[in-house]
């Protein structure tokens, strides 16, 4: 029999989003568009709920695999996102982790809760989903500060 919990205050969920950079001629981020609500048909990170029984990178790998078909190689744990109503079905706090994309990852393919995906130029983003505009600003300096 599973083992349910109770408490008498809200908890927070939390997500693992990954950035997936090919650093090719110019910078590009993989991005999926979500099929799903919230934000059908919108652009974001590849990313998504953490199961109990896993830690965040696992969570982040499965998540990957699960929408993108990538095989995760190194992941480089960037910053975590906790602003109050950043997802609307309630209060979630996100780990992003960045990853630099290699060919013999495989190609990405859409999956899951995916109904297509596409590498984007960084100067040149379509409009994202929940908090993923804000989140990609900080990646960006990242990349430009040389972090």
């Amino acid at each position: 029999m599973a083992k349910k919990y109770i408490y008498d205050y809200p908890r927070p969920a939390l997500t693992a989003d990954i950035a997936v950079l090919r650093l090719d001629k110019v910078p590009e981020i993989l991005l999926i568009q979500r099929r799903d609500p919230p934000f059908s048909q919108m652009w974001a990170l590849p990313g998504g709920f953490m199961e109990e029984e896993e830690t965040l990178e696992e969570a982040a790998r499965r998540e990957l695999l699960e929408e993108t078909g990538i095989k995760a190689g190194e992941l480089i744990r960037f910053d975590s996102y906790d602003k109050p109503g950043r997802d609307p079905r309630g209060r979630t706090i996100t780990q992003v982790f960045v990853m630099i994309w290699k060919a013999e990852m495989g190609v990405p393919k859409a999956n899951s809760d995916a109904s297509s995906l596409q590498w984007f130029d960084l100067t040149e983003l379509p409009r994202l989903a929940f908090d993923h505009e804000f989140i990609l600003a900080d990646v960006i300096r990242m990349i430009r500060e040389g972090e």
